[in-house]
């Protein structure tokens, strides 16, 4: 089987159930789990956007034209709090009301430890899954990307924002108490909230009173030590699976994050 790969796609099942998109195929991968795979990278990469061959991937499958052009590659995406939609600069501004100008979650996980992140409501609960979040806890609902960015950078100050893959990747994590911990967040955050409420509204960000959802990832045995995978340096990636976590394929010869490698056309065997 031969064609450019995309991110892997996930269900919330028990344990979570995913898919790998190589050309025009959906490939289960649980059921290579526990057997021998091997995926080669056949030395092309095809831009996911206007389909052109590129030497190199930016912004994770992109060739430089369309980097640069496209607002789904622009700093905000990384960096939400910078978002400049209302000034009148956004690359794409019917991309950005489709995508930014609609409600956003932020949120508490546990992934390498606790943290703090932000989603569309459309990608709850995928993003918690691409992150290996073992439990999530939506704690505010707002209007925009930009209000979530702010929430997320006050919370910020007190806990992670980013994951620690490596430690991700090392096991299952220790159950954390994700209402205990806004319980004791929200109140440091408190005149934030309310000069934003000022500056947006009311009505702008509501904080919610959730349950935890826990997430189940397939994985028979987690590495001891973390060795990557590069396609750019080495084509054949080869070894038992053991599991799938986040973005992660867990091989027991070590571990390929494969939305990294998004448009890279590969052949699976």
């Amino acid at each position: 089987m031969q064609g450019t790969i995309k991110k892997l796609k996930s269900s919330l099942t028990q344990p979570i159930q995913y898919h790998l998109p190589i050309g025009d195929e959906l490939v289960d991968l649980n059921a290579y789990i526990g057997k021998q795979l091997t995926l080669t990278f056949n030395g092309s990469i095809l831009c996911s956007s206007c389909g052109k061959k590129t030497k190199k991937s930016y912004s994770q499958g992109h060739c430089f034209v369309c980097m640069r052009k496209l607002a789904s590659c622009d700093m905000c995406i990384m960096k939400p709090e910078t978002c400049h939609f209302d000034q009148g600069t956004c690359r794409e501004p019917q991309w950005g009301e489709e995508n930014c100008m609609i409600p956003h979650y932020v949120y508490l996980a546990n992934t390498s430890g606790l943290k703090v992140g932000i989603t569309r409501h459309t990608q709850i609960p995928t993003r918690w899954i691409d992150q290996g979040a073992t439990q999530a806890l939506p704690i505010f609902k707002v209007q925009t990307r930009l209000q979530s960015g702010l929430v997320e950078v006050a919370l910020a100050q007190f806990i992670a924002d980013k994951t620690n893959w490596r430690n991700m990747l090392k096991g299952q994590n220790d159950v954390l108490d994700l209402k205990a911990a806004a319980a004791e967040l929200i109140p440091q955050i408190a005149d934030k909230l309310n000069e934003l409420a000022e500056l947006f509204g009311a009505t702008a960000i509501e904080q919610l009173n959730e349950d935890v959802v826990d997430l189940q990832f397939p994985v028979t045995e987690y590495p001891t030590k973390i060795s990557s995978f590069n396609f750019d340096k080495e084509p054949v990636v080869s070894g038992i699976l053991n599991g799938i976590k986040g973005q992660y394929l867990i091989f027991d010869t070590g571990v390929i994050n494969i939305r990294k490698f998004t448009s890279y056309d590969v052949t699976l065997g």
